[in-house]
């Protein structure tokens, strides 16, 4: 598999090498948000108030619906007055009991996982809020047990579907007064996502594309990827699993001030080395910033530090800025960036984004 970046530009190899149609499903991002809250609302996830405010909200989810998780956790924020756990695993900690929020998500509705964790926090008396597809073994043990169930209309692979999944969770939050978060906010999301995807449309070419750009810097090399909060930090960590699951390319991901204890130590390394006088250009780092408005001075400054350390080593570096005022609008500037970044990634080395199939493999396997 070679890089060629005129491809990003044919617009006949963008539709052709695109036969699942990912380029489509990132661009329904905006579309996502105003159905998930929506349908959030029809589902009357405002009934969970009557079970009064937990003790701590435990998500439970793998791989997209798992960032969903993440996603509640940085918009409720260091501020939230209880602990919010994205948990993604089979097993529901033992401290996790009836006075505590459960949420299970699950696009399929019948990741084995989620539904694992979601029949014992039935069993333990929990409050339970589930999130997937209509019909799912999922609603199934929701319905059961009379908790409240959001159907979401999901379609393609689940890592397409994160806004139709994270934003019933931002709505409860809401609803149990965790965090501000009314139609207003929604919309705004939506909007701004909606001009990422006419910035990011594959007929725009790639010296105007942000997509593209992005796509075009990542190429080979090794990304690490930090987030300068929490909020950035989500973002790292969702195109990194795009970067693994669209283009099946390798991505190292961090938040600071955490990564500056040791992720910063592969400036010396080997990865770090480049020969000005090879014929071909070899496969090193380059680091990517995901910079929020909200950064703690202290995070500035190591920052700042980090990336003086980095050009004078002469590892190549990529500075984002999140953009909006809510936690939850930069969060999706960032992700709908990364997003059309790691499938014009996939495109540009001529890879199908859509399929996974050592991931489908290994689930075959376990199944059998």
């Amino acid at each position: 598999m070679t890089w060629e970046p005129e491809r990003l530009d044919d617009q006949r190899h963008l539709s052709e090498g695109d036969p699942g149609g990912m380029l489509p499903a990132v661009a329904a991002s905006a579309a996502h948000v105003r159905t998930g809250y929506r349908n959030a609302v029809e589902a009357r996830v405002d009934r969970l108030v009557g079970q009064g405010r937990p003790r701590a909200i435990v998500v439970a989810g793998m791989g997209g619906s798992g960032i969903a998780g993440d996603i509640l956790a940085a918009v409720v924020g260091n501020g939230a007055p209880l602990p919010i756990v994205t948990l993604r695993s089979y097993q529901l900690p033992g401290w996790v009991g009836a006075t505590d929020l459960v949420i299970a998500v699950s696009g399929s509705g019948d990741t084995e996982e989620t539904l694992s964790v979601a029949t014992q926090a039935v069993r333990r008396g929990c409050t339970l809020l589930a999130v997937g597809a209509p019909d799912s073994p999922l609603e199934a043990i929701a319905t059961q047990a009379s908790a409240v169930y959001v159907p979401v209309p999901v379609s393609g692979q689940s890592r397409a579907n994160l806004w139709l999944l994270a934003v019933p969770l931002v709505v409860a939050a809401a609803a149990l007064r965790l965090v501000q978060a009314d139609a207003d906010l929604f919309e705004r999301v939506a909007r701004s996502l909606e001009d990422m995807a006419h910035r990011c449309r594959p007929s725009s070419e790639s010296f105007v594309n942000p997509g593209k750009s992005l796509a075009m810097h990542l190429a080979e090399g090794v990304p690490i990827i930090w987030g300068s909060s929490p909020a950035a930090a989500v973002a790292a960590y969702r195109l990194a699993c795009q970067l693994g699951a669209n283009a099946k390319y390798p991505a190292i991901h961090g938040e600071l001030p955490e990564v500056g204890h040791h992720q910063v130590a592969l400036f010396d390394g080997p990865m770090a080395e480049r020969d000005i006088f090879a014929d071909t250009a070899g496969r090193t780092i380059r680091l990517v910033v995901l910079r929020d408005v909200e950064e703690h001075p202290q995070v500035t400054r190591r920052r700042e530090a980090s990336l003086r350390a980095a050009r004078e080593r002469d590892v190549p570096v990529t500075e984002l800025t999140a953009e909006g005022v809510h936690p939850l609008e930069r969060m999706a500037a960032l992700i709908g960036l990364g997003d059309y970044a790691s499938t014009y990634l996939a495109l540009g080395y001529a890879i199908d984004p859509t399929p996974v199939s050592a991931i489908t493999e290994v689930k075959a396997r376990i199944s059998q």
